[in-house]
C-alpha cells in the first residue's frame, strides 16, 4: 500500500484505505498503458510514413511508367513485403492498445465516482465526515486524482 494512503489518520477505515489504494493503481495502469498507446502511435506514424517515402523513391519515380511494372518491382524484394506487414502490424497493435487505454480510463474513472458516491458512507460519523476534505487533498496533491467532483 502507498505510504502516503498508510499514514491517513484514524478518521479512514481499512476499507477506504484499499479503496484509495485501488484507485492509485487504476490510475497508474491507465496512465502506463496511454504512454504506451502514444509510443506505439508514433512508431506507426513514422513507420507509415518511412515505407511511403521509400516507396516513392525507389518505385514509383523510376518505374511510373507502368502500373504493373511498380507492382512487380514491389513483390519480387520480399524486404519491401516485410517493412508493410510490420507496418499494418503495427497499426493493428496501436488499435489493440487504444481499446486497452479506454478499458483501463473506464475502470479508473468507474472506481473513482464509486468512492465519491459512496464518500457519505465511508466518512459516516460527524468528525470523519469533517476531516474527509484532507483525504481528498491528499489524493489531489500526491495521486492528481480528484474526488471532490464526478466529471474528469
Amino acid at each position: 500500500m502507498e505510504s502516503a494512503i498508510l499514514l491517513l489518520d484514524d478518521n479512514t477505515d481499512q476499507a477506504t484505505k484499499q479503496m484509495l489504494q485501488h484507485v492509485v493503481e487504476r490510475k497508474r495502469k491507465y496512465e502506463t498503458l496511454k504512454k504506451k498507446h502514444i509510443m506505439t502511435m508514433w512508431a506507426t506514424i513514422i513507420s507509415a510514413g518511412s515505407l511511403f517515402a521509400y516507396l516513392y523513391a525507389a518505385i514509383i519515380i523510376p518505374y511510373s511508367y507502368s502500373f504493373f511494372t511498380m507492382f512487380s518491382v514491389f513483390v519480387d524484394q520480399f524486404t519491401h513485403m516485410l517493412f508493410l506487414l510490420m507496418t499494418v502490424g503495427l497499426y493493428g497493435y496501436m488499435g489493440i492498445m487504444k481499446k486497452k487505454v479506454d478499458k483501463a480510463e473506464l475502470e479508473y474513472h468507474t472506481m473513482r465516482k464509486e468512492i465519491i458516491h459512496k464518500s457519505k458512507e465511508l466518512w459516516k460519523p460527524e468528525m470523519k465526515w469533517k476531516d474527509r476534505h484532507k483525504v481528498f487533498e491528499m489524493m489531489k496533491k500526491n495521486y492528481d486524482i480528484n474526488l471532490y467532483h464526478e466529471s474528469k
